[in-house]
């Protein structure tokens, strides 16, 4: 078993989270790497050395298991060094909320020694993919996006207009900060937090959820995944943004997007007592209620 450790940040007191994880696969004698800068972020952090474990800057099909540490963000990022390798990504929760992150710190060993037996289910999550026209390279790089694709107004702070067609056919223009296109499981990000609808990541759906629209009938729409958007911006400024999770981009305004659903899925370590109900659950307080 081939084993990548990384994170993108150092969490307030997660050093002996950190130590625990390597520690957990150590104990069991399996090849481990963590991410070149990672490793030197936590040396320094905890003010000793690693010891010799190997490091990477990039992965290949070789690897059987990717553990992220930190939080949903941390695993965002896990997917530009995963891609299309179909290599299971494990989240281990030393952020805040954790949709996605749902190995609780408290429970380290324990989860890890389920994942090395094999005690685990994997939760396919659907992609999106853009394209531009005309192309842009920054995005044909990492053109890919497991939470939502987003169009927001830069440098103004009046609204944009976003034209926007399903499958080659007008929908409608939306007078709006901005859109968002969100997969199942970007449903419970910022298009949750903009009024869009919570959606079970088993569902093949995607959800359109305007920015503060201006438009009193706009509301969030639900379409199968396998639909064509394409967008076309206008505004007073020359240019707009785009994100891509957590990767932003700055696009003229005369560049059109057009999103689909990516060719390839993530696979998300879910263990056997979790399930994106419980989840939903646990993060959300649905439980709660005293009536419950």
């Amino acid at each position: 078993m081939k084993v990548a450790i990384y994170g993108q940040f150092y969490h307030e007191n997660s050093g002996a989270h950190i130590i625990a994880t390597i520690t957990a696969f150590q104990k069991k004698n399996i090849e481990l790497l963590i991410e070149e800068n990672f490793k030197s972020l936590v040396e320094k952090e905890l003010n000793q050395s690693l010891g010799a474990i190997n490091t990477f800057t990039s992965i290949d099909a070789s690897y059987d298991l990717f553990i992220s540490i930190g939080g949903d963000g941390t695993i965002l990022k896990s997917i530009t060094y995963v891609g299309a390798l179909g290599i299971p990504i494990a989240g281990i929760n030393t952020g805040r909320l954790g949709f996605l992150a749902t190995i609780q710190k408290e429970y380290i060993s324990e989860s890890i020694a389920s994942i090395i037996q094999g005690n685990y289910t994997v939760s396919e999550r659907s992609l999106l993919s853009i394209e531009t026209t005309p192309e842009e390279e920054n995005i044909t790089k990492l053109n890919f996006a497991l939470n939502e694709v987003a169009v927001n107004r830069k440098n103004t702070t009046s609204m944009i207009k976003v034209d926007t067609h399903v499958n080659e056919k007008y929908l409608t223009t939306y007078f709006s900060d901005g859109l968002i296109v969100a997969t199942p499981t970007g449903s419970t990000g910022y298009s949750l937090s903009c009024g869009g609808p919570v959606i079970d990541p088993s569902t093949k759906n995607i959800a359109l959820t305007p920015i503060a629209p201006h438009n009193l009938s706009a509301r969030p729409l639900v379409l199968p995944d396998d639909c064509v958007i394409d967008l076309s911006i206008s505004g007073r400024e020359d240019e707009y943004l785009v994100s891509l999770d957590s990767r932003i981009m700055t696009l003229h305004i005369d560049t059109t997007l057009r999103i689909k659903k990516a060719p390839f899925n993530i696979k998300i370590v879910q263990l056997e007592n979790d399930s994106f109900i419980k989840t939903l659950r646990e993060k959300l307080l649905w439980g709660e209620d005293k009536r419950n």
